[in-house]
């Protein structure tokens, strides 16, 4: 897919910034997107480090880890991005029949939504944490947040891991830990990736960013939100990391390390201090609206308080 301010600068372009006619521009819009999307280049694909590569588009990571005895993907981004990363497996000279495994961040729909369908072209085995079993196989529909919106096809999980499993293929490993908060079940992958007589500790990362609309205190459809936050946090600073990737290619800064015709060079994506930096600045976002909403619940009860101890007026 090509940059989203192209599509944008377009759909400017075609209805203009005023709000005359605002119905029939976004009905109109929602039935050219699609098309201007579809007209847009597909973003290539690259080898980041050894046998490890990028297959998703400017936004939406997805990884290809390829062994002699098949391959696996992690994340699938929406229904529409399957096409595209088969598409980009071609450009690499691999196929999609050769996956055998598939790998998720976390079960949104923006990560998640391609996982049925890529399973069927594919035939693999869907592997998950067993917290984010739940919610792939119902389509979203449990999710704490977005469970009466955002749903995407269901898909079967085959086999349910926890925190610290490895998951073998081919004669090479990928650790899963489960770092939750995001939602339930996210989790982490890190793999040791050798290339040209160096060893790299590659970490695609599930960082514990906070959705809008999210509450840490005194949330029914998620009692242990906070803490799990927290020990997401902690867990995640005692990784250690040489390549940091994450669900979204902005949060590792893709574009910043990397652009489309640059040859390869695992080490332009050697980042631990960016680890460090993306791990810390999503703990400091956590913190700040934990104290806020303490602070809120604060000033509910001393008005309560305070209500209680006024003189009435006869």
């Amino acid at each position: 897919m090509g940059e989203i301010g192209d599509v944008g600068q377009l759909t400017r372009r075609l209805f203009g910034s005023g709000t005359l006619f605002g119905m029939r521009r976004a009905l109109l819009l929602g039935f050219l997107l699609p098309l201007l999307l579809s007209a847009q280049k597909i973003f290539p694909p690259l080898r980041i480090a050894g046998n490890l590569y990028y297959v998703g588009d400017n936004d939406l990571a997805s990884y290809l880890v390829v062994t002699p005895k098949g391959d696996i993907l992690i994340n699938t981004g929406f229904e529409y991005s399957v096409p595209e990363i088969q598409s980009r497996l071609k450009t690499l000279g691999f196929h999609l029949k050769d996956i055998k495994i598939l790998l998720v961040t976390h079960a949104h729909s923006d990560h998640a939504a391609g996982e049925a369908r890529m399973k069927k072209l594919t035939g693999a085995k869907m592997f998950a944490m067993q917290e984010e079993v739940d919610l792939l196989q119902t389509g979203g529909k449990t999710d704490y947040l977005f469970g009466s919106s955002g749903w995407f096809p269901p898909v079967k999980v085959d086999r349910a891991l926890h925190d610290g499993e490895k998951i073998e293929l081919g004669g090479f490993a990928i650790t899963a830990y489960h770092h939750p908060g995001h939602t339930k079940g996210s989790a982490s992958y890190a793999m040791e990736i050798a290339d040209a007589g160096r060893t790299y500790r590659v970490l695609i990362a599930n960082l514990g960013n906070i959705n809008e609309g999210t509450a840490l205190l005194h949330n029914p459809k998620y009692p242990k939100i906070a803490q799990d936050y927290a020990r997401t946090f902690q867990a995640q600073k005692e990784l250690p990391c040489d390549i940091f990737l994450t669900s979204h290619a902005g949060q590792f800064g893709l574009l910043a390390k990397w652009r489309p015709g640059d040859a390869y060079d695992p080490d332009r994506f050697v980042d631990p201090a960016g680890y460090v930096r993306a791990v810390e600045r999503s703990e400091v976002r956590y913190l700040r609206q934990l104290q806020e909403e303490r602070d809120e619940e604060q000033a509910w009860k001393d008005h309560l308080k305070f209500k209680d101890v006024t003189p009435q007026k006869f």
